[in-house]
């Protein structure tokens, strides 16, 4: 019996595997017009074709909780009715093909207003040019030397912000997901509030430890009091920025232990799952170039916080995913680019340990 193709039950939601799509910007929305940040043809098919292909639960990509939260133009949004009914086309799908359907909600923050990455390397959009806008942040610090320094959020603003999760996480249920992912990491608004390298405030929402999580923490308290009780709400944390960890980097960041502690205060406020990636560059470029590099801080969170946790992280062969789940270090992995090169990828998983997963009728045949 294979550990990867178990189904796993989250509150009353059971996925039928545990090999699972992480989400994966595809900057190919609408950037103005009626159809400005809704899924199309483009996001049907990419979704589509790995619900087909077996996959457990699918995550869509950072979706946006307001116009100025998406990183790029193009950039799925879910702040309207418009965005709200095509994405339930695609839940649809998902579902009749036996995937559950989940969907990332992200705020950008300071790294929002950005070119496409494969037009001028994913280049800042200054406020002016076509489509930029001036990004935001819990402090006015810039992503780069090349990037626009970030409004300065109020507390106003942010609470504005916070119920903007809420809202979007209600529309992501009238679209027919049935997990929210609540986007934590790689240095988005949230993830910019947890690290002191770029939470500089001297209000309630910076300084200590306390006040860097507070905004994530009422981000979660607003979605959680929206989202049905019976279905799970996730959360992506990078576990370490990599600064502490870097004997020759002097910023202070937001380290694993860190994670570890937020770990267990999320599972108190309700979060049912980590999904725990890390941000910025590892201190040995051999790091993050080895498989699974990111596996040993969801197995650290399991065993300390004791709240389930998805891997990722260059995870491109079925017997290391099995692995992972059979070792008890995740209880999910998220494949990323292995999906892409191969939408089919977990049904050859499947094959390849002697378990099963959906087939489409069409397919059998091939299969």
């Amino acid at each position: 019996m294979s550990a990867l193709f178990e189904p796993i039950t989250l509150r009353s939601l059971t996925i039928p595997n545990r090999l699972w799509m992480a989400p994966m910007c595809q900057y190919s929305a609408a950037p103005e017009g009626p159809a400005e940040g809704a899924p199309g043809d483009w996001h049907f098919q990419h979704l589509a074709a790995r619900a087909a292909g077996g996959t457990g639960l699918i995550l869509a990509e950072a979706t946006a909780v307001s116009p100025e939260g998406r990183i790029s133009p193009y950039d799925l949004g879910l702040w309207n009715d418009t965005q709200t009914e095509a994405f339930r086309r695609i839940t649809g799908f998902l579902k009749s093909q036996g995937t559950v359907p989940g969907i990332q909600i992200a705020h950008a923050g300071r790294k929002a207003s950005t070119e496409r990455t494969w037009v001028d390397r994913g280049a800042a959009l200054a406020p002016g040019q076509d489509h930029g806008w001036t990004p935001v942040g819990p402090s006015p610090v810039p992503f780069d030397e090349k990037s626009t320094t970030p409004a300065e959020l109020s507390t106003a603003q942010i609470g504005e912000i916070v119920e903007q999760f809420a809202a979007t996480a209600r529309r992501a249920r009238a679209a027919g997901f049935e997990v929210v992912e609540i986007h934590g990491a790689h240095g988005y608004l949230i993830n910019e509030f947890l690290s002191p390298f770029t939470n500089r405030r001297t209000d309630e929402y910076g300084g200590s430890y306390e006040n860097r999580t507070r905004f994530a923490l009422e981000v979660v308290d607003a979605v959680r009091a929206v989202w049905p009780e019976d279905l799970p709400v996730f959360f992506r944390i990078s576990a370490t920025d990599w600064l502490s960890e870097n004997e020759a980097d002097e910023r202070e960041g937001w380290t694993a232990e860190d994670t570890v502690r937020f770990a267990g205060e999320l599972k108190a406020h309700g979060i049912d799952l980590l999904d725990t990636s890390t941000g910025g560059n590892a201190p040995d470029a051999k790091i993050e170039a080895a498989p699974g590099f990111q596996v040993p801080f969801a197995e650290r969170v399991k065993r300390e916080a004791g709240l389930a946790v998805g891997a990722v992280g260059l995870i491109t062969e079925a017997r290391q995913a099995e692995k992972i789940i059979a070792d008890g270090q995740a209880d999910a992995v998220l494949i990323g680019r292995e999906l892409l090169r191969s939408p089919s990828f977990a049904q050859q998983a499947a094959r390849e340990l002697g378990a099963g997963t959906h087939v489409p009728n069409p397919y059998h045949r091939a299969v």
